[in-house]
C-alpha cells in the first residue's frame, strides 16, 4: 500500500503487537495511520484511535446482567475471545466490574476471573467455536445460569448449545456487537442484551481524516471514542436501554 502511494491506511489490527513494525515504517514514510475498532499494542503506535469505549460495553452488559439476576447466586461462563487480545480483555473486565465482581484495570489484557466465573473458554468470536465452547463449559457445570460472549456470534453458538441441552429458557445471556443479526436475536429472545457498537462510524471518521490530511496535512491524534448503547427486550430498573427497534435502526450488516 505504500510502494502504491497511499497517503492514509485504516486498520483493525487481529494481532496487535505483530503489526507495530509495519506501522512504524509506513509512519516513518509520512502515511496517517488510523486504527479502527481495536487498538494496537502500544495504543500509540498508529496516529489515531476511533473505537467503542470496550470496557463500558462490557459495564454496560454487567449492570444489566445483576439488574436482571435480582441477587440470585450466580455460576457464570465466559466465552472469550483469545489470549492477549486487548478488545476481548476489555469487554471481559468490564461485564466483571459491572456486575459488581472482582475484575482488573481497565488498560489490562489480562482476563480477570473471579469465583462466580466456573467457566472461561475462548470462542474466537464465532458461531461454531462458540457453541462448541458452551458445550463443553456445561459438561464442566451444568447449573451455569449466566453467560457472557464477546460478540453475537458466540452468543448464538452458545443459544445454541443451551437448547440442545434443553437449557435455554434457564440462562441468561449478555453479548456486546450491535449487528442486525444480533439485535435480531435480541428481539428473539436468545440473547438478553447487548452493547451496540458502531464501526460504519468508525470508518467514515477514519474516510474523513485521511480527505482532511490529504487537503491539509492535518493528522487526528489520540483516542476518539464512538459510543456504545445498551440493546434490551426487556429493560431492566436502574439501568438505561434502549429497544430493539433503536437497535435495528443503528445496527450494521444485513437487515
Amino acid at each position: 500500500m505504500i510502494a502504491a502511494g497511499a497517503k492514509t491506511i485504516l486498520i483493525t489490527p487481529s494481532d496487535s503487537k505483530a503489526i507495530v513494525p509495519a506501522i512504524k515504517k509506513a509512519r516513518d514514510k509520512g502515511v496517517l495511520v488510523i486504527a479502527l475498532d481495536s487498538p494496537a499494542d502500544p495504543a500509540d503506535a498508529t496516529d489515531a484511535l476511533f473505537a467503542t469505549d470496550n470496557y463500558k460495553a462490557g459495564v454496560l452488559i454487567g449492570e444489566y446482567a445483576k439488574a436482571s439476576m435480582a441477587g440470585k447466586s450466580v455460576k457464570i461462563a465466559t466465552l472469550d475471545l483469545f489470549p492477549g487480545h486487548p478488545v476481548g480483555a476489555q469487554r471481559h473486565n468490564g461485564f466483571l466490574q459491572g456486575f459488581g465482581l472482582k475484575s482488573v484495570d481497565a488498560k489490562s489484557n489480562e482476563l480477570a476471573h473471579p469465583s462466580e466465573v466456573v467457566c472461561m473458554a475462548d470462542s474466537f468470536g464465532d458461531q461454531a467455536k462458540g457453541q462448541t465452547a458452551m458445550e463443553n463449559c456445561l459438561q464442566k457445570n451444568p447449573d451455569i445460569n449466566l453467560v457472557y460472549t464477546i460478540n453475537e456470534p458466540a452468543a448464538a453458538g452458545a443459544f445454541n448449545a443451551l437448547k440442545k441441552a434443553g437449557k435455554d429458557k434457564g440462562v441468561l445471556i449478555v453479548s456486546v456487537d450491535g449487528g442486525c443479526q444480533g439485535i435480531k436475536d435480541v428481539g428473539a429472545g436468545k440473547i438478553a442484551a447487548t452493547s451496540q457498537q458502531y464501526p460504519l462510524k468508525m470508518a467514515a471518521m477514519g474516510v474523513d481524516a485521511g480527505v482532511e490530511y490529504a487537503k491539509t496535512g492535518k493528522k487526528p491524534s489520540g483516542y476518539t471514542d464512538t459510543g456504545v448503547t445498551l440493546i434490551a427486550a426487556k429493560p431492566v430498573s436502574g439501568v438505561e436501554s434502549k429497544d430493539t427497534k433503536v437497535g435495528t435502526d443503528l445496527c450494521w450488516g444485513k437487515k
